[in-house]
C-alpha cells in the first residue's frame, strides 16, 4: 500500500468549535466542555504537513470536516487532491480516488491514525492520552495530549483554544513530521444527509483490510 504523507501521515479528524467559554477557562476545561457539549458540527480546515527537513515549508491541503458523536465523522480533502476519510461508528474508511484504493480498519483500533478519530469520540482523548495544560501562545490556550500507547501513531498532540473554539491542532510523530491544522467557519448541530457518515467502496476499487 502506498501511503500519502500529505494526508494525515498514516494514510490519515473533527469540527471543532466550543460554545462560548469565559476568558478564565483554561485549555483543559475548554477541551472537556467541547467533548461534553458539542455533539455534532462541521468546520472548514486547512492542513500543513511539515518534516524535519522542510525548513518550515510543507505541503498544504484543505477541506471540510463533519462529525456526530460518538464515533461518526467525515474528513474530506478537496484541495489540492481529493481524499475521503469516514468513520461510521464501527469502521474507518479511507478512500483515495487517485489510487482507486480503499483502506478499511476497525474504528476502535484507529484512535491515533487521524485527527478526526482522536476527536470524534465522547472520551477518546481521556482514554487514549494523558492530558495536561500547555500554557498560552499565539493568543490560544493549549492542551498537551501524550498517547498512553505506542501504537497511537503520534508522539504528542497539541490542541489550541481561543475564547470560543478549538482553533488549532498540532500532531507530532517520532520521525520529525508535524501536521498543523486550523479550523474555521464552524457550525453547531448542522443538518446531515443520511449518507454523510456512510461509505460504500466504489465499483472496481481495491479494498485493503
Amino acid at each position: 500500500m502506498r501511503v500519502k504523507w500529505r494526508h494525515l501521515g498514516a494514510g490519515a479528524l473533527m469540527a471543532l468549535l466550543l460554545g462560548a467559554q469565559g476568558a478564565w477557562a483554561g485549555g483543559l476545561e475548554r477541551l472537556r466542555a467541547f467533548v461534553q457539549d458539542t455533539h455534532s458540527g462541521e468546520a472548514q480546515f486547512t492542513q500543513t504537513n511539515l518534516s524535519a527537513k522542510s525548513g518550515g515549508a510543507g505541503s498544504k491541503s484543505s477541506g471540510l470536516f463533519q462529525f456526530s458523536r460518538p464515533g461518526r465523522f467525515r474528513w474530506e480533502y478537496r484541495e489540492p487532491y481529493p481524499q475521503l476519510i469516514v468513520g461510521d461508528g464501527k469502521t474507518l474508511w479511507i478512500w483515495d480516488p487517485d489510487l482507486k484504493q480503499v483502506t478499511r480498519k476497525k474504528l476502535a483500533d484507529s484512535l491515533g491514525s487521524t485527527p478526526a478519530a482522536i476527536l470524534a469520540g465522547d472520551n477518546a482523548l481521556e482514554k487514549g492520552f494523558s492530558l495536561q495544560e500547555d500554557g498560552q501562545s499565539d493568543g490560544l490556550e493549549w492542551v498537551l495530549a501524550t498517547p498512553k500507547s505506542r501504537e497511537s501513531g503520534f508522539e504528542r498532540v497539541r490542541l489550541g483554544f481561543d475564547a470560543s473554539s478549538l482553533a488549532r491542532m498540532e500532531l507530532h510523530d517520532s520521525f520529525g513530521h508535524t501536521i498543523l491544522i486550523r479550523f474555521t467557519a464552524f457550525k453547531t448541530a448542522p443538518h446531515f444527509g443520511p449518507d454523510t457518515f456512510h461509505f460504500t467502496p466504489p465499483a472496481g476499487a481495491d479494498v485493503i483490510q
